[in-house]
């Protein structure tokens, strides 16, 4: 991970975004704050930044619409910060594009871990769609678009034109969580007559396929409630 990589805190409570300021400041990272939604939104657009800290509850303008917002335009980490425990809050963060849901109170040591866990996370994704747009790698899953074939640890694995579509559609969105009508409607189209059962049932065929414990999916993470998402 490059050293010193420039961070946007927006908290409203001052002591905290100090608190999280100092310690990734230690850390050799260049921190911005803001404490208000709408001037944070305004700086994450404008401005070049590898990583957002952003809470939930801010004057003006939501973390959840500041996130949404910031997503369209920006493809870099998203961590949310909040007091709220409730798991409908941190299904709709996922779903919005957030990379991460930090509940406070918390370590400031945690924090910058898993800041520097993110930071590291999308260095290998970047330098992975860097490659030859034909094959996709990720750590021992390779899918070569152009022969669609999949590899896994070097093992060529079959797979049905629709597992394959499904594979590859998740692993060139990574960190997107895609519900159930989603996905059935790119591989079926939206007119298609079915059960969307279907997309579980084929979920299931590449955890098995692809995952080296499907219980404990390495790859393809289920977001209770939401739907599934590609872990790059």
């Amino acid at each position: 991970m490059k050293e010193g990589g420039r961070i946007l805190i927006v908290e409203d409570d001052v002591s905290i975004a100090e608190l999280e300021r100092d310690y990734l400041e230690l850390d050799g990272f260049t921190v911005d704050m803001e404490h208000h939604g709408e001037t944070g939104l305004q700086r994450a657009l404008v401005e070049r930044y590898d990583l957002i800290l952003l809470d939930v509850m801010l004057p003006g303008t939501d973390g959840f619409a500041i996130c949404e917002r910031i997503r369209v335009e920006r493809d870099i980490p998203i961590l949310m910060v909040s007091a709220k425990k409730e798991d409908l809050d941190k299904i709709r963060g996922f779903s919005l594009g957030a990379d991460d849901y930090i509940i406070k109170p918390f370590s400031p040591g945690e924090l910058v871990a898993r800041v520097k866990a993110h930071l590291s996370r999308y260095e290998r994704l970047k330098g992975q769609q860097d490659q030859d747009k034909d094959e996709i790698r990720i750590r021992g899953l390779v899918i070569n678009r152009a022969s669609r074939r999949v590899y896994v640890n070097g093992k060529e694995i079959p797979f049905t034109t629709k597992e394959f579509d499904l594979l590859t559609h998740l692993a060139m969105n990574p960190n997107r969580v895609f519900s159930k009508d989603q996905l059935f409607d790119h591989l079926w189209g939206m007119d298609a007559i079915g059960d969307i059962s279907t997309v579980t049932v084929h979920i299931r065929k590449l955890r098995e396929k692809i995952e080296p414990n499907p219980s404990d999916p390495a790859y393809i993470e289920t977001i209770w409630g939401a739907g599934y998402r590609f872990k790059p």
